[in-house]
């Protein structure tokens, strides 16, 4: 059986649009989905990334974080006829707000499993509490003491490690120093599961807000790392993936180091197989074009 991706709505978040890419019409609200991805048809169930835990952790900041019923990972993953016992692997893009904090409602058989870079940055009070919560940290701590609970992975760039067979994760950078892509093996080419390399595909990488330069992505205005090693993730995704799944964006389709289509409405369906082309409507316009 084929390795499929299918998408798991965790909730959205209204927020400033120049929060998502630099200078984009500051004052303008804008809503985005908080994503994670199912892979299945392997040896076990794969989990990328759990959410958010709280809507309340949103509201100190002014952004308003809505997850209906539907969007819980017990209805999502139900879909799919799995509970949170079935998930063997519950690994992640990194360890953000928004995206590590579901983890607790796994039990400790299941194990989670990130960057050991990523819970050193996590951990190190860098970023504070903004993007790194206590509550999400301390679980991951707590796992790290429990056996087998916990994996750390020590990519740093010049290999990848497996997850089960057909999955694996590199070090990509670029949002955080311990993001990682999750690699997977597709009928018809690598799916690259990305994280927040990029969060807004259109405005950074079909037609860059701020770039004219041919293939020049524009950076987004939350990273950790420089501008120059966010645009190397980005173009290192595109270069060897043939769909490329953001955490807070609809699919995309690549060729050539280049977008060509899009999944549009594929956030709100955890049915929809992201790995299969025929899904995707290909753009009059490919991506990073020449000015």
């Amino acid at each position: 059986m084929a390795l499929k991706i299918f998408p798991m709505s965790y909730g959205r978040l209204t927020m400033d649009a120049s929060g998502l890419v630099l200078f984009r019409t500051p004052g303008t609200k804008t809503t985005i989905p908080f994503l994670g991805f199912l892979i299945t048809g392997g040896q076990e169930p794969v989990l990328v990334d759990t959410g958010a835990r709280a809507t309340q952790d949103f509201a100190a900041f002014g952004m308003d974080f809505v997850r209906t019923p539907e969007m819980t990972i017990d209805h999502q993953l139900a879909r799919h006829g799995l509970r949170r016992g079935d998930i063997r692997y519950v690994v992640h893009t990194h360890a953000h707000i928004d995206h590590a904090g579901g983890d607790d409602q796994f039990p400790m058989s299941t194990t989670v499993a990130l960057a050991r870079r990523e819970l050193e940055f996590a951990a190190s009070g860098i970023m504070g509490s903004v993007m790194y919560t206590a509550e999400d940290t301390k679980h991951l701590i707590d796992r790290l003491h429990t056996r087998n609970a916990l994996r750390l992975f020590d990519v740093d760039g010049t290999f990848e490690e497996e997850v089960i067979p057909g999955v694996a994760v590199r070090l990509s950078g670029g949002h955080t120093p311990g993001s990682l892509s999750i690699l997977v093996e597709t009928d018809e080419g690598i799916a690259n599961l990305a994280g927040d390399i990029a969060y807004h595909v259109d405005d950074q990488l079909v037609s860059p807000l701020l770039d004219h330069g041919a293939h020049e992505p524009t950076i987004s205005a939350n990273r950790a790392m420089t501008s120059l090693e966010e645009k190397k993730a980005i173009k290192r995704a595109l270069s060897d993936s043939r769909f490329l799944l953001v955490g807070h964006d609809d699919p995309a389709l690549v060729s050539g180091g280049r977008i060509v289509g899009r999944y549009a409405g594929a956030t709100d369906n955890p049915r929809a197989d992201v790995t299969a082309a025929a899904n995707y409507a290909p753009l009059r316009s490919t991506s990073l074009q020449a000015a």
